[in-house]
């Protein structure tokens, strides 16, 4: 007779107990953009809300952006290094097909021998990894999970494509998911939309790269189209989140949308009748378009600032290149 596996004994529930983020040293305003994509600082703010990004410079890689936003998170989270059972990096920016940020990420932070691996979800990537690592928990692979977010987007910006050079910025968040009493962490609505590809992309392949001599690649974007999806597409999302949350607007302290635009963000509010009480993330207009990292660095701020309360409930979507999405309600630590 076949024996009976033993199944894992999971938490009931799962809650972020810590937030971390880390931006570059380096500050870049509009007036160092504006020349190469003829194009002014009004124009550019206009346009997308975006006065300054943060750009990495040497020293400044994926994984020692991710360590530093890392080292902040377990702090926060109360825990040691040796407590992580798993690391998630969502990034797309990572230089190294393979392997991983994950691993060498874990072994800078000292980490005794976590499952480690890298997602590519693009902006929606903190949000997918949010998931994964809540149902690791609840599924008891995994105890406390470390999430980054992290991008390094000046690699793959083009200083004269006047639809991206001033859009993107380099950063990295991370959050920490661990065991809960209550429920903190609500049900991800995600999905993908794959016919849409090609409008957030990169514009050449390796292949492409390798048999044209064409350099390295850059991101292209096609802005109309994605403001429309976005906007039309992603607020019915979001309301997706919270119903399965079993929350309404008005029971929010924060919306925490990927901050691809200032536009988009308002827009988004708009549909989705937003009470005025809510705080809106609008760390795009300091920090730019940081793809995976948009999202916990815009929660950190909120948080270290003061402006939205520990323990707060939050709505965060992410949504990006694929076409891809991911969003749920969570309570902040």
């Amino acid at each position: 007779m076949a024996g009976l596996i033993t199944p894992a004994a999971g938490a009931a529930h799962t809650r972020i107990s810590g937030v971390g983020a880390y931006r570059p040293r380096r500050v870049v305003p509009n007036s160092e953009i504006v020349d190469a994509i003829d194009s002014s600082d009004e124009w550019i703010q206009e346009r997308s809300g975006i006065k300054t990004r943060y750009r990495a410079e040497d020293g400044e890689s994926v994984v020692e952006m991710s360590e530093a936003a890392s080292r902040d998170a377990i702090e926060m989270a109360g825990l040691q290094p040796s407590d992580i059972d798993a690391v998630i990096v969502a990034t797309v920016t990572h230089p190294y097909q393979t392997p991983a940020a994950a691993p060498d990420l874990a072994h800078r932070l000292g980490l005794s021998n976590p499952a480690a691996f890298d997602i590519s979800a693009a902006c929606a990537g903190y949000c997918h990894g949010i998931s994964l690592a809540s149902d690791m928990v609840r599924g008891g692979s995994a105890r406390h999970v470390l999430v980054v977010g992290v991008e390094r987007l000046s690699d793959f910006t083009s200083p004269t494509d006047r639809g991206t050079a001033f859009i993107f910025g380099d950063g990295a968040g991370a959050a920490i998911v661990s065991p809960s009493d209550t429920p903190g962490i609500g049900p991800t609505v995600w999905g993908s939309e794959g016919d849409k590809w090609d409008v957030i992309a990169q514009n050449d392949s390796w292949v492409e790269v390798r048999d044209g001599d064409l350099g390295w690649p850059t991101i292209g974007m096609q802005g109309q189209s994605v403001f429309r999806w976005a906007v039309w597409g992603m607020a019915p999302v979001a309301q997706k989140a919270l119903d399965a949350a079993g929350i309404t607007a008005d029971q929010l302290d924060a919306f925490i949308p990927h901050q691809a635009n200032v536009r988009i963000i308002d827009a988004m509010c708009k549909q989705l009748k937003m009470p005025e009480h809510v705080v809106v993330a609008r760390d795009i207009v300091e920090t730019a378009n940081t793809s995976a990292a948009s999202i916990p660095l815009a929660t950190e701020r909120l948080l270290r600032e003061g402006l939205v309360p520990r323990g707060g409930l939050a709505l965060q979507i992410g949504f990006g290149a694929g076409l891809v999405y991911a969003a749920q309600v969570v309570v902040l630590p």
